[in-house]
């Protein structure tokens, strides 16, 4: 099989999450019209776990886990919560593509943390395009803090979680399979879930409450978990089949599919401010993602001149 070949299927796939992640989304802000945000937070990794579990018994992955992998598992879980409440949370009042756009900050957050806590290398002009990506945040911000007050921050506590969530997700990969990491993240976080929303009950927080969805809200919730599901697989094997380089600049589609539902489905569509700040962002991480290419090439190059005889 060719390289291009090889490559296909992976740009297929990505392609589909670009598609069916902002589902997600729209699921989630139609079910937060009559759901409160925990429930649905709790609703898509129970429907995730109902989905993955059937599929890891057929492959005969092992449901245990131990050691570091269990401890990243419960980190994986955890993050993933507090990412899905916030921008649920966002959905709520915010416009799909607004909220999104902000999330899109995580590529920026995953560098500055390689950088200031694992101490990687970062170059000055992918530092400098990241200051340029943030500053086009705040031009989404801006606008949505003026008509939805502090919840339009949640997106950036989004950002920060997924971006940890990535993180953990890289350290996890090398020790569990796709497959089962879906099932263990949707049943670890679901039991952490439950003695959340429970605390926020006894303190009255309306927004943690437990209830059962009824008629076409239950839907939306299945929806969620469904979308969820079937995109974040897509993504990770995409990620088997082509590399990051590659897939990395197809995933800001996602903006334009979530910009495009938000409109056909709420009648929500970006300003002429927000959409500045939504190709501040998209540009500036193209241009990292190019100048990660062109730091590699370096890399690879200077290690072939080493191993030369």
């Amino acid at each position: 099989m060719s390289h291009s070949d090889r490559i296909l299927p992976g740009v297929a796939l990505m392609l589909g999450f670009c598609v069916i992640a902002p589902l997600i989304d729209v699921s989630s802000k139609l079910a937060a019209q009559g759901v409160p945000v925990g429930t649905i937070t709790l609703g898509r990794y129970v429907v995730q776990g109902a989905l993955m579990l059937p599929v890891t018994l057929a492959m005969g992955f092992p449901l245990a886990l131990s050691g570091r992998a269990l401890w990243l598992s419960l980190a994986r879980a955890f993050v993933s919560i507090l990412s899905t409440y916030a921008f649920i949370a966002a959905l709520r009042v915010m416009p799909v593509a607004d909220a999104l756009a902000i999330a899109f900050v995580e590529p920026f957050i995953i560098l500055l943390i390689a950088r200031l806590v694992l101490k990687e290398p970062v170059g000055a002009r992918r530092l400098g395009a990241c200051l340029v990506g943030f500053m086009g945040c705040l031009l989404v911000i801006q606008p949505s803090f003026v008509h939805f007050g502090a919840v339009a921050l949640f997106p950036l506590g989004t950002a920060l979680c997924f971006a940890l969530y990535i993180l953990i997700t890289r350290s996890l990969s090398r020790l569990v399979h796709p497959v089962p990491m879906q099932l263990h993240t949707a049943i670890i976080a679901a039991l952490m879930c439950l003695p959340m929303l429970w605390a926020g009950q006894s303190l009255g927080e309306a927004s943690l409450d437990l209830v059962w969805p009824r008629g076409l809200f239950l839907l939306w919730c299945f929806c969620v978990g469904l979308a969820a599901t079937v995109s974040h697989m897509s993504m990770t094997y995409a990620l088997r089949f082509a590399p990051t380089s590659v897939l990395a600049p197809l995933h800001y589609l996602e903006i334009v599919t979530a910009a495009l539902l938000g409109y056909l489905v709420f009648g929500d569509f970006p300003n002429g401010l927000t959409w500045t700040g939504i190709a501040i962002i998209v540009g500036s991480g193209l241009y990292i993602i190019h100048r990660e290419r062109v730091t590699a090439r370096r890399a690879t190059a200077i290690a072939g001149l080493t191993e030369a005889p």
